[in-house]
């Protein structure tokens, strides 16, 4: 067994300079215009294409389990704009809490399927909101507190505390709860008896103790704590999108599938049932634009293990 990385004590100063020179970037570019970062942000991009070569490597390896049709070209101008999109999504975060308001939220967004999760969240009923690192999946969360709903959503932190403390600031500018990852479990209790609802990122791999199901063809390892706590309290699971519409700060914000008690209740096996409906789910909406995703994840790091057939008695 190899040795376990010990946490490496941080140096208060170095994150303070490096908060700082977070600060000073951010004043410099927010002297400009959403759309014009955006474009900045798209030449980032390409230079991370161009110069992060494990990451590139990574990701053209993905596309091309995941879409076996495709030739190289397509694979590559899918792979180059999935790290547009990456560096997109920084310029978003800090655009946000600026730009979008109660009154002009229609200027930057639009809705598909939301009315039956609307009308179950205003009646009062806890929801399981899964997406994933596609488009600007950080923009639902500030929504939904933008308008009111309770809603808490599941973050590992930044490691540098003070950007950490920062980044928390622009997402519950509207509500918004965040709750640290590693302390979840503890305020599961208290989030059930208030009817909230809860927000995951719900692709990452799970390692070899989570549920294997398909995803684009081959087995992924997924999280088992969505599917015990929808079993364990009868909570709906909502697979939701937001994809970007152009080049520009505008999003479609979609319901792609609604998962209710009652579907998974007669199954023999309801927690792989319940893993391989949302995962489907969020497949489904990635097609619809691959470039989108984040391909250099590395969404199946961990297989299932191979049994070894026993050998015939002689």
């Amino acid at each position: 067994m190899g040795r376990r990385k010990k946490n490496r004590k941080r140096n208060p100063v170095k994150d303070w300079v490096g908060y700082a020179a977070l600060r000073f970037g951010l004043f410099i570019l927010l002297r400009f215009s959403v759309r014009a970062n955006l474009r900045f942000a798209r030449f980032l991009g390409s230079q991370m294409w161009k110069n992060y070569k494990r990451g590139r490597i990574r990701a053209m390896d993905n596309l091309r389990r995941s879409f076996p049709d495709k030739d190289e070209q397509w694979c590559a101008e899918t792979g180059k704009r999935s790290f547009q999109q990456i560096v997109m999504l920084v310029i978003d975060i800090f655009y946000t809490s600026k730009l979008i308001t109660r009154d002009n939220y229609r200027k930057y967004s639009r809705y598909k399927n939301v009315e039956q999760i609307k009308w179950l969240m205003q009646g009062g009923q806890g929801i399981l909101m899964l997406t994933a690192h596609y488009g600007n999946f950080e923009i639902m969360g500030y929504m939904l507190g933008l308008f009111g709903f309770s809603i808490y959503s599941i973050a590992r932190p930044i490691d540098n505390p003070y950007i950490n403390k920062y980044l928390l600031s622009l997402r519950k500018h509207t509500g918004q709860k965040i709750i640290d990852k590693k302390g979840a479990t503890d305020k599961m209790e208290q989030i059930i008896a208030e009817h909230a609802s809860i927000g995951f990122i719900a692709d990452q791999d799970a390692g070899r103790k989570g549920v294997f199901v398909d995803f684009f063809g081959k087995k992924a390892s997924t999280y088992k704590s969505i599917g015990l706590l929808a079993m364990q309290y009868d909570m709906p699971i909502a697979v939701a999108s937001s994809k970007r519409v152009g080049d520009d700060f505008f999003f479609e914000i979609e319901i792609q599938r609604v998962i209710f008690p009652d579907e998974w209740k007669d199954k023999d096996d309801p927690l792989t049932w319940i893993t391989q409906e949302y995962v489907k789910a969020t497949e489904d909406f990635i097609r619809q634009d691959p470039t989108q995703y984040w391909w250099l994840h590395r969404r199946w790091k961990h297989q299932p293990r191979v049994r070894k057939a026993k050998k015939p008695a002689e």
